[in-house]
């Protein structure tokens, strides 16, 4: 068996080429440059940087994309010439190791996008971030509460141009939520129901060795994790169930679903988070089916709330090909773990809310929203004909999510989900995963000022990345 680099080690490599101290280089755009293309590497070329990314940075000056599977490249040459067929390829610099590319083009870039795996979110960032790059950062920020709070500390500190990747924030739906939420439409809300379709986790251990791909650079596809030997159900996309690489069905949909709630709601941080129940999951996994709930206190005026979250499959329901689709592990929706009284409204008002979605219920009635935020609407419908449209009090994105990064790159206003707002969002996520390494029935105390479970100090280990099987930030 390879040895591999552990977490420790992967750092070190990079410490000596990255000081504390650098200044911040291109943190301030200013003059005739704001008119030029901005220089941007797309690091990670799979799924969401061929999807969403590689044609994002094409509207500037792609110079580099990075990624240890060189299929994943080849991909990434084919779209780029695909959405922009006059660029001139020779100019891509092709990496196989991000390393490598900020020894190399450290100076030449203004921003990247991160589209890796979780587990490698934190070092290109903080990378990035200690020579002044700007980042756009993918949800979730980090795998680790305590690697969150230091890309905060650290973007601030080298005034770098901050995005995570919860799109959903840059468009209009999140903000007609808000509206109507501000307005009183359905009076204080008490509980809030998220639900995704997702069953990122596992059912079985772990598989047997297999060979590594061909083309596919495994030490540094497994990076500053611990080393485990290829096997089936990791790379390109099975990752987000492994506690080591990912954090689950709410790790990879609760930036998105949780955000309108966040800030509509105000909600910060909780009091304290149970995992209600589960099914499947293992010592290295998570589980294909979490019922999470967050207790808020009153804040900003709010009442205190509730905030449910339900993922994966039903109760009794099997885990196979019939029930989970293996190529996105998207559950079937006769099969999906949704809230009772998501499925009553349904039923009741001939309506169909989605597999992905949000439900609120307030003193004088519900709304329901999709995935991101869109589509609000107050249930019954003939309750959201009667209400008075809100006015429009929140400024409005224009473009895209990278759009908004980029503009505020060039010295525009702030962008929509910055690690000032997004990092806490972050927290609330990791909280959830928090409650799932706690185990059913286990009431988590959260202390928002410092990164610990107050009544639960065993599952601190869980928390910081300098306890986390070797890996020191």
């Amino acid at each position: 068996m390879k040895t591999g680099l552990n977490r420790r080690g992967f750092l070190k490599s990079t410490a000596g080429a990255v000081g504390v101290s650098a200044l911040s280089l291109h943190a301030q755009i200013s003059g005739a440059a704001r008119d030029k293309p901005l220089r941007v590497a797309v690091l990670g070329c799979g799924i969401r940087g061929l999807s969403a990314h590689i044609d994002a940075a094409c509207e500037e000056r792609l110079v580099a994309i990075v990624d240890p599977d060189r299929s994943a490249i080849e991909k990434a040459l084919l779209k780029i010439k695909e959405v922009a067929p006059d660029y001139d390829l020779a100019k891509v610099k092709a990496y196989g190791d991000y390393r490598r590319m900020f020894d190399e083009l450290g100076n030449e870039l203004d921003a990247v996008i991160v589209a890796t795996p979780n587990h490698q979110h934190t070092l290109p960032a903080l990378m990035a971030i200690r020579r002044g790059i700007h980042v756009y950062l993918e949800k979730p920020m980090t795998l680790t509460i305590a690697e969150s709070r230091q890309l905060v500390t650290e973007a601030r500190k080298h005034g770098v141009v901050t995005q995570m990747g919860q799109q959903g924030h840059s468009g209009e739906g999140c903000r007609r939520l808000c509206e109507f939420v501000w307005a009183g439409a359905i009076g204080e809300v008490h509980d809030v129901y998220c639900w995704s379709n997702r069953a990122n986790g596992r059912v079985a251990e772990r598989p047997a060795t297999v060979a590594v791909p061909t083309g596919l650079d495994w030490d540094q596809w497994v990076g500053p994790a611990p080393y485990r030997d290829y096997h089936e159900g990791l790379h390109p996309h099975d990752w987000h169930g492994w506690f080591d690489f990912g954090n689950g069905s709410l790790g990879n949909m609760g930036c998105h679903i949780l955000d309108p709630a966040y800030w509509a709601l105000k909600l910060g941080h909780p009091d304290a988070i149970m995992l209600e129940e589960s099914f499947g999951g293992n010592a290295e996994c998570f589980p294909v089916s979490t019922r999470i709930r967050w207790d808020f206190p009153a804040r900003a005026g709010m009442q205190p709330v509730r905030l449910h979250w339900y993922d994966g499959l039903a109760p009794g329901q099997p885990f196979n090909n019939k029930t989970v689709n293996p190529k996105n592990d998207c559950v079937t929706m006769a099969a999906q773990n949704r809230p009772a009284l998501v499925r009553e409204l349904e039923k009741e008002y001939d309506r169909n809310f989605g597999g992905n979605g949000t439900l609120y219920v307030g003193e004088k009635g519900m709304m329901i929203t999709d995935a991101y935020g869109d589509g609000v609407r107050i249930v019954p419908e003939e309750a959201h004909r009667a209400f008075k449209r809100p006015p429009e009090t929140l400024p409005r994105v224009k473009g895209t999510h990278q759009r908004d990064f980029f503009r505020a790159c060039r010295g525009g206003p702030p962008p929509s989900a910055h690690f000032d707002y997004s990092g806490p969002l972050n927290e609330l996520v990791l909280l959830g995963c928090l409650a799932v390494h706690a185990g059913k029935g286990r009431r988590i105390e959260w202390d928002g000022d410092a990164v610990r479970c107050t009544n639960l100090p065993e599952l601190n280990r869980f928390l910081k990345s300098d306890n986390r099987k070797g890996w020191t930030l």
